[in-house]
């Protein structure tokens, strides 16, 4: 496959994003908690039944909180990001990892005013085909071989319009293969505006060399698994939502979740059934730590 990118980390550091908006109603809400598997195996399970349907009108039904990975959606153009600086094949763009930080329990309905920003760019450079190998060569796994990448991790943060309180925010990572060597340098280039508390080393998904195309309905699941099993139901004691991806999911398979809870952090992976896989993992960050 040709390499058509072309990197220039300064338009792409000075680049400002243009606020967007995203707005959602009710039925967008409740059409999200069934699409992600809310009352499938018991239609009046109250502590999914909240999600789908409120007794006393829909303006009271609760929006699950992995609903905020749809806010960011209005910063990417035809599924791609478009950056000045940056030009590449969108066929070697993947979605590595996910996170979510919840300040308050969203509103049944809302217009939302998205803020965007560059929260890191990291020159992988040649290492990026050392660290496939390495992945290789532990799990025997076949994945791309790429001699350049590039990781961008867009931050998002979700303002409700009329109030101007701000719901959350979202930290994309994204991995952009054939792209990175722009540091002239041979050491990894890194650039982030984030505490370095909450900085963590970006993990890359394993590739096969045929088209992928993401489910954002799968670590929804298994939140959802999450917030059934040890929040009894409760997800306004999420604080934070980390995931990674970590293999593709054939249509079809069947996806396990299986969770520890260490103090207020629950630690979670995804399994596929079939081949004995994990293909999702993280963690949950609770407000309280819950009692079993």
């Amino acid at each position: 496959m040709a390499d058509n990118s072309r990197f220039d980390h300064d338009l792409v550091l000075a680049h400002k994003f243009p606020e967007t908006t995203f707005t959602y109603t009710e039925r967008d809400a409740a059409v999200y908690a069934l699409g992600v598997g809310a009352c499938g195996r018991n239609a009046i399970d109250s502590d999914e039944l909240k999600y789908v349907y409120h007794e006393n009108g829909q303006q009271f039904v609760q929006v699950l909180p992995t609903f905020a990975a749809l806010f960011s959606l209005g910063s990417l153009t035809n599924g791609s990001i478009d950056l000045p600086g940056l030009q590449y094949d969108p066929r070697l763009l993947l979605h590595g990892q996910q996170y979510i930080q919840i300040y308050k329990p969203f509103p049944s309905s809302a217009s939302l005013i998205n803020k965007v920003s560059l929260a890191g760019l990291h020159d992988k450079g040649l290492y990026s085909l050392a660290e496939n190998l390495l992945i290789e060569q532990r799990t025997g796994d076949y994945v791309f071989i790429s001699s350049k990448a590039a990781i961008l991790e867009l931050e998002t943060k979700s303002y409700e319009k009329q109030s101007g309180e701000l719901l959350c925010m979202n930290r994309s990572t994204i991995y952009l293969r054939g792209a990175g060597g722009f540091s002239n340098s041979s050491h990894p280039y890194s650039y982030s505006n984030y505490p370095v508390n909450q900085a963590a080393a970006p993990k890359i998904p394993k590739s096969q060399p045929f088209a992928v195309f993401e489910d954002c309905t799968q670590p929804s699941q298994a939140f959802r698994a999450v917030i059934k099993c040890i929040c009894r139901g409760d997800a306004n004691i999420i604080n934070t939502i980390s995931g990674r991806f970590l293999l593709h999911v054939y249509p079809g398979e069947t996806l396990i979740t299986e969770m520890w809870l260490e103090g207020s952090r629950v630690i979670y992976q995804a399994k596929v059934k079939e081949r004995n896989r994990a293909v999702l993992s993280g963690f949950v960050e609770l407000h309280v730590t819950p009692s079993l």
